[in-house]
Order: structure tokens, then C-alpha cells, then sequence
């Protein structure tokens, strides 16, 4: 586990199981408020956006031909 993720995963445990504030834990790991909070999108979450995306660049693509069949 790299440096930062496992810093989180302390300042994590001792914001939730030694009543520290996670402003306190955050310095004592030395890591930003940001990186404590900060929570990876799920690899699920990731396709379906891609799915998403592909969907609509089909049907921009599907868009762009029917106008220049519909102009010649």
C-alpha cells in the first residue's frame, strides 16, 4: 500500500476509534483534509459512465450522417 493510502487509513482509525479530530489526525499523518476525505470511484461506477459516453458518441455519429444524407 503506497504511503499516502495507508497515512488515510490510520488518520481513519484513529478519527473513529480514538475520538481524534480528523483536522488533528489529518497533521499528525501528514496528509491534507482533502486526501482524508477523498474516496476512489467504484471500477462499476467507471463502465457505466463509458457506457454512458459511447452511447451518446453512436448517436452523434448516427446524428451527423442522417444531416449530410438529408443535404445531398
Amino acid at each position: 500500500m503506497k504511503r499516502p493510502a495507508r497515512h488515510q487509513e490510520l488518520a481513519a482509525q484513529a478519527v473513529a476509534h480514538h475520538g481524534v479530530s480528523i483536522a488533528l489526525a489529518c497533521r499528525f499523518f501528514e496528509i491534507s483534509e482533502t486526501c482524508f476525505r477523498y474516496r476512489p470511484q467504484l471500477a462499476e461506477e467507471n463502465d457505466r459512465i463509458a457506457d454512458l459516453l459511447m452511447g451518446l458518441t453512436q448517436a452523434c455519429l448516427m446524428h451527423s450522417v442522417l444531416l449530410r444524407a438529408t443535404k445531398d
